[in-house]
């Protein structure tokens, strides 16, 4: 009876041993939080096929769950099976939403296993042709004088507009607010702003270089901490620190994320094929066409993203409750 029981505990350890080490041995998915054709979206699935390779030829899939700014989709992976099938591409969204929305579905750094940053998107400071300013020690001039009569626009409660628009108006420490419209995506928001309907915005570099380049739009100012000298179209505009806003660094980053709980041998094929990825000469050539930069610093390691991620946090909740702005 004892060798009996011997050999099916033997047989259960090999099979449990088995089956850790097929991962991945069935289709991996993605969720993104917004439409296909975004640039989330675009990431993600770039990612996904960069990833492939080093997880055995694994097929990877990208669903989107769009809505409620991004906490659908935090909540359906929070929520998931945590086997590794089910990951988050959000970019930092992640890190706004626990100020933006009071009542939450999940907690950021309690419900997922961090796997890492992949990129980080510049953002531009951008106003209409209307405006009566060039440069952005106009543009600033202008808005202190007129800022009660002016609106700014994002592309809805927690897009990356809507959270550069936050951080720009609480460093500047404008007296006279902007009137706040939100939009139903970053199109109509712009197509807007290129009307003079609004007359300021502040979005990724994914969105808003090739309308600075056809002249539809003025900018003004990057959002990173140092200019953007190797952008061919950006490299010229000052960066907002430059300008004279003390630590003001704002990128719209990108995460990758587990369920809370997942294998540890799961997470470090996870993390160790993201790390593949992020070396891959087309998966950085199809970055820099979105205009973003490939992470190569600490926060590719899971507790270098998920200290990343908490420092967000504490700077994005200062913004967004000094602006009483909140999704619920």
């Amino acid at each position: 009876m004892k060798k009996i029981l011997a050999l099916a505990a033997l047989t259960a350890a090999v099979s449990t041993g088995a089956f850790a080490q097929a991962f991945p041995s069935k289709p991996i998915t993605f969720v993104v939080p917004f439409a296909a054709g975004g640039p989330t979206d675009l990431v993600a699935r770039r990612l996904a096929e960069s990833m492939r390779k080093p997880l055995g030829g694994a097929n990877i899939v990208v669903e989107n769950a769009a809505g409620a700014g991004g906490t659908i989709a935090g909540t359906k992976v929070a929520r998931a099976t945590p086997d590794g099938y089910t990951l988050l591409v959000w970019h930092i969204g992640m890190a706004a939403t626990t100020s933006l929305y009071r009542k939450q579905t999940f907690k950021p750094l309690e419900d997922f296993e961090y796997l890492g940053i992949i990129n980080d998107v510049p953002m531009t400071l951008l106003g209409t042709n209307k405006l009566n300013a060039n440069t952005y020690r106009d543009f600033e001039a202008y808005i202190r004088a007129n800022g009660g009569k002016l609106n700014l626009a994002h592309a809805g409660l927690g897009s990356a507009s809507h959270i550069c628009g936050l951080m720009w108006q609480s460093a500047v420490k404008l007296d006279k607010s902007m009137t706040t419209i939100a939009y139903r995506g970053t199109g109509p928001a712009m197509n807007d702003l290129i009307g003079g309907q609004v007359d300021v915005m502040c979005d990724q570099t994914t969105n808003t270089t090739g309308q600075i380049e056809a002249g539809r739009v003025k900018a003004f100012a990057v959002t990173t901490a140092k200019r953007l000298d190797k952008h061919k179209l950006l490299k010229d505009y000052p960066s907002l620190q430059e300008m004279g806003l003390k630590d003001f660094n704002l990128t719209i980053w990108h995460g990758l994320y587990a369920p809370k709980g997942t294998p540890p041998d799961v997470l470090k094929k996870l993390n160790d094929a993201l790390v593949v990825a992020l070396k891959d000469p087309e998966f950085i050539k199809s970055q820099e066409e979105l205009g973003a930069l490939v992470a190569t610093d600490n926060r590719v390691t899971p507790a270098g993203h998920k200290a990343f991620v908490a420092s967000e946090i504490s700077k994005l909740k200062t913004a967004i409750e000094a602006a009483g702005q909140f999704a619920d």
